[in-house]
């Protein structure tokens, strides 16, 4: 069965909160319900469920990963053709430092934008229920259902809460 969303549509913040602690006392699963708004609010003032993000991990093994490539590269390079000059050690660690940095810095800007999108959920090919009030000021609350069989208590608890609309997707 696939997926359904329901959008309360609410006129002020203090009935949606309220919507959002009955969802949670009602024993709906965090991060199946959210606050869709147009207006910057506190993270967390509705009461949503805030996601652990892990974005710090992407840059850190984009460095490490190509720190290492780098190292490899260079020093591969230095010893498949080894230049003997004045009788100075073949493997430059000077030389090697800025490459070593430059592929460092490459791969940990990459990894972010690869993580930056990942985290952002992007491309979201199932957006769910949206109406255009929200980006005009109205405060909408959406909860996302696996079945059916919960479908009457999640508008039982949009509309005793006091939105004035419920839509479906």
């Amino acid at each position: 069965m696939p997926k359904q969303s329901l959008l309360g549509l609410f006129e002020k913040a203090d009935p949606a909160a309220d919507a959002m602690d009955s969802f949670n006392e009602a024993g709906f699963k965090l991060g199946s319900f959210d606050v869709l708004t147009g207006t910057p609010y506190p993270e967390g003032a509705f009461g949503e469920h805030v996601p652990q993000h892990r974005l710090f991990r992407f840059p850190a093994f984009g460095a490490i990963i190509g720190f290492t490539l780098a190292i490899f590269l260079t020093a591969g390079t230095q010893i498949a053709y080894p230049l003997v000059t004045g009788g100075k050690p073949i493997l430059s660690i000077f030389a090697m430092l800025i490459i070593m940095y430059e592929m460092t810095m490459l791969s940990g800007v990459l990894a972010t934008v690869v993580g930056i999108i990942f985290e952002s959920r992007l491309p979201n090919l199932d957006p769910g229920v949206y109406d255009k009030r929200i980006t005009e000021g109205m405060i909408g609350v959406v909860i996302t259902l696996d079945d059916d069989s919960r479908k009457k208590d999640a508008e039982d608890i949009l509309k005793k809460s006091g939105a004035f609309e419920v839509k479906y997707s």
